[in-house]
């Protein structure tokens, strides 16, 4: 609470309400990941459940949040890798996130937030469902230009615990090849490290706030030093920039090249701080753990 709004951490998930939610139990590997496999019929169905018309309809709330003033609309061709990605929860409906390819052995995985595709459970403690996801590298306007992917699994650390937890809110996706075509080798990737960061660093954030700003259909940036807050649960990169719901698993990219769209990502949108007129004040993104790491090291396997 500040001397003017009431302000309250949020995770940036999808359009309207922003949900605060607890963990679903779940059993993970020995590898210590969670994992969902997705069978063929409900991949199908995925792609089916989003057309046009459905898209469209996420960025026509009329309670959408306002326009960001410190993100802008990013100008030119999507960076590498870099796309939305589109779910349902049951309840609370369709939604929105963001994700990014990143190198693996099966030229199939995507990086994203864990709350993105950890449901959490509703008021009542009943499991959230996510169910007809999938991801569309390059998305502008209506149109992916390398496909549609659905999405065959999803996997986060098990030492996160669902959407009202900050730790380890990381998570990946594993796609099914698009005509013969694995995402990394038709829509690029950012390279991804799980060394130390220096402490202010320059960063690029990139993600698809559904706000009045572009309402989901544009990629938006904020390029602003970032810095390294730690307590005694976890250490979280926190920046002012203002993107809105549907920013989460954005990249956070150091060493950013704008003429080529490519940086090393050391971290992703995870929550952000929500004033009562619905404008996000900062941002913040987990830092990059053991947990984290091993899982991205297995996701090819997914």
């Amino acid at each position: 609470m500040t001397s003017t709004t009431a302000r309250t951490a949020a995770t940036l998930t999808i359009v309207g309400v922003l949900l605060a939610l607890t963990t679903v139990p779940a059993n993970a590997t020995a590898d210590g990941t969670v994992v969902t496999t997705v069978n063929e019929a409900d991949r199908a169905a995925a792609l089916s459940h989003w057309t046009p018309e459905r898209i469209a309809d996420l960025g026509s709330d009329d309670r959408l949040s306002p326009a960001e003033t410190t993100a802008t609309v990013w100008g030119g061709a999507v960076p590498p890798g870099v796309g939305r990605l589109f779910l349902t929860l049951t309840p609370g409906g369709d939604a929105s996130c963001t994700a990014t390819v990143v190198p693996s052995s099966s030229r199939d995985v995507a990086l994203t937030a864990g709350h993105c595709v950890n449901g959490g459970l509703d008021r009542w403690d009943n499991p959230i469902k996510v169910s007809n996801v999938v991801f569309v590298p390059g998305y502008h306007d209506g149109e992916g230009p390398h496909g549609v992917f659905p999405v065959r699994a999803f996997a986060w650390p098990d030492t996160y615990r669902g959407p009202s937890s900050a730790l380890d809110d990381d998570a990946v996706i594993a796609v099914d090849p698009v005509n013969g075509a694995h995402v990394a080798d038709v829509a690029g990737t950012q390279d991804i490290s799980f060394e130390p960061v220096p402490s202010p660093v320059d960063t690029t954030i990139l993600g698809y706030p559904v706000s009045r700003l572009a309402r989901g259909e544009s990629l938006v940036s904020c390029a602003l030093p970032s810095t390294l807050r730690t307590n005694s649960v976890y250490s979280a990169w926190q920046s002012s920039c203002d993107m809105a719901g549907g920013s989460s698993g954005g990249p956070w990219l150091r060493n950013f090249d704008r003429a080529t769209g490519t940086g090393t990502i050391f971290s992703v949108t995870s929550r952000g701080t929500v004033a009562e007129d619905g404008t996000t004040v900062d941002l913040n993104g987990a830092a990059f753990t053991d947990a984290v790491r091993n899982l991205y090291q297995r996701a090819g396997d997914l």
